[in-house]
């Protein structure tokens, strides 16, 4: 089995990281959770979320789809850092596996790229429930992202916006 791809712990350059932290500021789901973007590097996001009841299932963790959502955008901004200025990224497939229960003062997505493609890029998606005493994996997946050359983010044609795509 060959080893997974990393790329190494360098700081993003001020514009590509300009470009990521604008278009998270854009997504009005992660806004609407009060998701945070935490730590941008090249082919690396990490993304918290603060606990609050209205993120809650029956049980009082946090829902499961607060834990897929800030995974999905953990692991999209990870692949647009990489991607040239000229695109966007959008998610083609993903598939996450919850752990353990998601309880914690916040959860923490961690995107991280595999491989990076022309086209379509692979990440791996990592969601931590984290409290003052311990750090727990709760969710582990995989993702695949498209990069959308030549349309930058934020560039939705009408008829995208008629029928849902980005």
């Amino acid at each position: 089995m060959r080893e997974q791809s990393t790329f190494p712990a360098r700081e993003l350059d001020a514009e590509a990281e300009a470009r990521v932290r604008t278009s998270f500021s854009r997504q009005g789901l992660m806004r609407h959770l009060g998701a945070v973007l935490a730590e941008v590097m090249p082919g690396r996001v990490s993304i918290q979320l603060p606990f609050r009841e209205e993120l809650t299932q029956q049980h009082g963790f946090f829902h499961a789809g607060s834990t897929s959502a800030i995974a999905d955008s953990a692991g999209g901004y990870a692949g647009f850092t990489l991607f040239p200025a000229d695109s966007s990224v959008l998610t083609i497939e993903f598939k996450i596996n919850l752990l353990a229960p998601a309880r914690g003062d916040y959860l923490e997505a961690i995107g991280s790229v595999v491989r990076s493609g022309r086209t379509l890029t692979i990440c791996q998606l990592e969601v931590f429930a984290v409290t003052a005493t311990e750090r727990v994996l709760i969710a582990l997946g995989q993702q695949t992202l498209m990069c959308m050359r030549g349309k930058q983010d934020g560039e939705a044609s009408e008829a995208d916006r008629s029928t849902g795509d980005k």
